[in-house]
């Protein structure tokens, strides 16, 4: 998957604020994200565990591409609350883990998400909530959802609990 460039995409402008005139985004239709991600011995600390920073990375690198999915490539966001239940320590020994987000709700310029962390063996390492905020680059502030994104975030959002009931999930809203 191509890198992803917060700046550039549909709907904005060569500042990379949002350019109505340029029409709507396309909005790809999101369900739960899940990545594999391959544990990289930088990842493992002194005490032989992936050290805790890293989960955060983890977690961003699936909400970052379960965002850009339900919005587009053309949304900027900044993460404003991050909460993280750490359940069991991972190891170079495990491999790679399964990271999944889903949406779980949003606000005027904030989307809430759940996240977790799971071992090639299928256990919990980690569950996370976070909070990111629309952010307009330019005047350093949060940026209201244009109805469009609602609208897309809507569905992305019905879709993730209906993913995440029948895959029996126990992550929390």
């Amino acid at each position: 998957m191509e890198p992803l460039s917060p700046s550039e995409g549909p709907g904005r402008s060569a500042r990379g604020l949002r350019d109505f005139r340029l029409g709507p985004p396309a909005y790809a239709p999101a369900t739960v994200e899940e990545i594999e991600i391959r544990i990289r011995w930088r990842d493992v600390d002194n005490y032989g565990h992936v050290n805790n920073a890293v989960y955060l990375t983890y977690l961003e690198e699936c909400r970052d591409r379960w965002v850009r999915r339900t919005l587009g490539d053309g949304v900027d966001l900044v993460i404003v609350r991050i909460a993280i239940d750490f359940r069991k320590e991972l190891s170079l020994d495990d491999g790679a883990v399964l990271v999944s987000c889903r949406g779980t709700g949003y606000g005027r310029s904030s989307i809430r998400t759940a996240e977790a962390i799971r071992a090639q063996a299928g256990w919990v390492a980690a569950e996370s909530e976070s909070v990111v905020v629309a952010h307009d680059p330019v005047e350093r502030r949060s940026w209201p959802l244009a109805p469009d994104e609602r609208a897309a975030l809507d569905r992305a959002i019905a879709s993730d609990a209906e993913d995440a009931t029948r895959k029996g999930s126990g992550a929390r809203t």
